[in-house]
């Protein structure tokens, strides 16, 4: 993973591959989410089946101060990747970078591994708010930073994952979370690319996500839709929904499943079909390509009857 990350020439021929193959409309650059804390200081490594295991997490007031600036010549082998994937695509498609929010980078360098609970996460939060403050400020800097130094490499948009702030009540994401995320997309509201704004198990969330800020919300298949549209408000696009799980059942499901969500979003400008969370590795890319065939096929014959 991190030798591809950092090899531009590779990490640009996989980033293309799935607009050469599967059809997508998009590209998004192939970098693990970790990237931009390396160069503050944060020592993990990449476990095959687990994801990130970070060796020394930070758990008090002396390592959160301790974290290093970042520049954008700390990840020099992304930005070179950027303008490689650019140069390779020649226009067929855009090209979409991304950061982790800064949650989730903390619930990373908190737990130091994946988890499920968050306990150590959220213990830090109720305990040591001072703590949990100081460091969350620091990573929506590192956040605005490094999604800045990709929208002058040349990226057509942005996306920021705040894959697991779900385990948030709307209560505690107001207080803890939304001052930093809010901070980073003000921050790149003038950069002059649209700002996607991704998250899963957020269907409580969404009216403070957008309060936080973005363009476009990601949503995952946990809510309709068209009711997440509703509490977002039609003046933004919505990114999703389709469950990566439904890729494991036959050709028929899953174009039942593509049609439900189309319909739902009735052909309405602003809908981007998408997952609602990563593809499943299991998955057999004939039936991705069947899938994407299917959505262009479907929203050529919406726009033709409308």
């Amino acid at each position: 993973m991190m030798a591809i990350c950092k090899n531009p020439e590779l990490c640009a021929e996989v980033s293309i591959l799935p607009v050469e193959i599967l059809g997508v409309d998009a590209a998004i650059i192939f970098a693990d989410i970790m990237l931009p804390l390396e160069s503050v200081g944060i020592r993990f490594q990449i476990k095959e089946g687990v994801g990130p295991i970070v060796t020394d997490p930070i758990r008090n007031l002396r390592a959160a101060q301790s974290l290093g600036r970042f520049a954008g010549a700390d990840v020099p082998f992304v930005l070179e990747a950027i303008r490689l994937i650019k140069q390779k695509l020649n226009g067929r498609a855009p090209l979409i970078g991304f950061s982790g929010a800064p949650f989730t980078l903390a619930s990373y360098i908190i737990e130091g591994r994946p988890t499920r609970d968050f306990t150590k996460t959220k213990a830090l939060m109720y305990q040591d708010p001072e703590t949990w403050h100081i460091l969350m400020d620091e990573l929506a800097t590192v956040t605005t930073s490094y999604l800045r130094s990709q929208i002058h490499a040349g990226v057509d948009a942005i996306q920021v994952f705040d894959s697991w702030v779900g385990c948030l009540s709307p209560q505690d994401y107001r207080e803890y979370v939304l001052p930093y995320s809010q901070r980073v997309f003000r921050d790149l509201e003038n950069a002059g690319v649209p700002r996607i704004h991704f998250g899963t198990g957020t269907s409580s969330l969404l009216t403070e996500m957008k309060e936080a800020g973005g363009d476009v919300f990601g949503v995952d298949w946990r809510i309709p839709v068209d009711e997440a549209w509703h509490r977002l408000g039609h003046e933004v696009s919505v990114q999703g929904n389709l469950d990566p799980a439904v890729l494991l059942g036959d050709i028929a499901l899953i174009k039942s499943h593509a049609a439900d969500i189309l319909r739902r979003a009735s052909g309405r400008t602003g809908h981007i079909f998408n997952l609602g969370h990563g593809m499943l590795p299991t998955v057999q890319v004939e039936k991705v390509v069947e899938l994407v065939r299917f959505v262009h096929n479907f929203a050529q014959e919406w726009g033709e009857l409308s």
